[in-house]
């Protein structure tokens, strides 16, 4: 079994081999429209494609969903872990624009960043799809959430955790 790790740079994807050392991808530079990016990578499968031969629109909502579940997991925030704390980040709204296709086989990055916290209810996500073989920006959007009591469903004070850890990333 190979097992790689990947890392992004401004201009160029280094890859590390376990068996075979180092080897760099040149890519045009990534163009991130803000700094301090949390950011998973993603790779199109066959059944990510729909009928058009690109990947559907469902499928980008997926991709953000998990790279905001990675992030919180990043920060202590598991799905687990707000499962035992009984609370936990509801979608309240998206709005994405769909700017570019992505294909079978594309290997993207999705990056997040915590936009806003208002330390009591709401929080924003905002969310950028990059290719690195073009440069191209695919998507960009924006999540806003509410914080929830997950026995009951409704709106709840967020916990002192969520507070301390969902921490606005964006420059001021």
């Amino acid at each position: 079994m190979t097992f790689w790790n990947a890392s992004v740079a401004t201009s160029s994807v280094t890859f590390t081999n376990a068996r075979s050392g180092v080897w760099r991808l040149q890519t045009p530079e990534l163009q991130w429209d803000f700094p301090n990016v949390f950011q998973i990578s993603v790779v199109v499968t066959p059944d990510q494609i729909d009928s058009y031969g690109h990947v559907n629109n469902v499928v980008y909502i997926q991709w953000l969903a998990d790279c905001a579940w990675a992030h919180s997991a990043a920060v202590g925030l598991s799905e687990e872990t707000c499962v035992a704390m009984g609370r936990g980040m509801a979608v309240r709204s998206m709005h994405i624009d769909l700017l570019a296709a992505a294909h079978e086989s594309d290997e993207l990055f999705v990056g997040d960043w915590v936009s806003s916290n208002d330390k009591r209810l709401r929080a924003t996500r905002m969310f950028q799809i990059l290719n690195p073989q073009t440069g191209a920006s695919l998507l960009r959007g924006h999540i806003d959430y509410v914080c929830i009591n997950l026995a009951t469903g409704r709106p709840a004070r967020m916990s002192p955790e969520f507070v301390e850890r969902y921490e606005v990333t964006l420059p001021r």
